[in-house]
């Protein structure tokens, strides 16, 4: 890439992963991009999950009751459905295509549980990391269902569904996450098809392949992979074949994080605090 003007507006690709198995809950199988020894944590963003199984045994145990503090859980569902319950007493069922942002907040205990005994069931999760004057805020939901999820029309055949944030043709997810300025998009194109959208600097970005393959700069990245974006001012992802791929962006909170299990602080001290509260039953 030659050092112009034009070219300095492209985000390179500052690292890739592949991911590493791994199982979570009760023993669901999963593909771990992020929150891993190779990729640790891309503030503000600390951990991501995809999940993609036919087999009723990789997911039928599901994520019984537990725990979080201090972060956003961001459960994408792209085959099979998801019962959730918590301890505020909300309940409800996340399908194909529908996305639940959860605040935890102060606290919240919440399992998550197939409403399914066969069949795929894919999907990611992400994790969000809160700044410290939010840690201790009321759990939240913002939940929605795929018909809430506006899509937009692109050339060659491209289409973004925009889960959080606003496109640069000023199309809105149905998501408002100002904590960190958030943008989620879901983006489909056929193999050639070229997928541009400006992201301005003090953001961080990432994309996720998970169907197909893509080209972004001179990096070839595969389904299921992952690469971080380094700086610039523009996206700009070329199909090798025809792909699905998520394009993620937050702005750095540039906070101390301390992770204790279910709960991510600024502090040792305010990790121990959450495991004692949610031991005296204070969640």
């Amino acid at each position: 890439m030659t050092d112009t003007p034009a070219a300095a507006r492209i985000r390179p690709v500052a690292a890739a992963v592949k991911g590493a198995p791994t199982s979570d809950g009760a023993g669901v199988r999963m593909t771990r991009l992020l929150g891993t020894p190779e990729a640790r944590m891309f503030d503000p963003f600390l951990m991501l999950d995809h999940f993609d199984s036919a087999d009723a045994g990789d997911y039928m145990a599901g994520f019984p009751d537990h725990p979080h503090r201090g972060f956003e859980t961001v459960t994408y569902m792209l085959e099979g459905r998801m019962r959730h319950k918590d301890s505020t007493g909300r309940e409800g069922v996340i399908g194909p295509g529908g996305v639940q942002w959860m605040r935890a907040g102060k606290g919240v205990v919440h399992s998550e549980m197939p409403e399914q005994a066969e069949g795929r069931m894919r999907g990611f999760q992400l994790w969000v990391n809160l700044p410290a004057a939010l840690k201790l805020s009321p759990p939240d939901y913002q939940e929605f269902d795929a018909d809430k999820i506006p899509r937009e029309a692109r050339a060659g055949g491209v289409e973004v569904r925009v889960v959080a944030g606003r496109t640069s043709q000023g199309l809105a997810g149905p998501v408002a996450d100002g904590a960190v300025d958030a943008l989620y998009l879901d983006v489909s194109a056929p193999a050639g098809a070229r997928f541009e959208e400006p992201v301005a600097a003090g953001r961080n970005v990432m994309v996720v392949v998970y169907d197909g393959a893509v080209r972004i700069g001179e990096r070839q990245v595969e389904a299921v992979g992952a690469v971080f974006l380094g700086e610039g001012e523009t996206v700009e992802v070329t199909a090798e074949r025809d792909a699905r791929f998520l394009v993620i962006a937050g702005r750095p909170i540039g906070e101390p994080v301390a992770w204790g299990g279910p709960f991510v602080m600024n502090t040792r001290e305010e990790v121990m605090a959450a495991f004692d509260d949610y031991r005296a039953g204070r969640f």
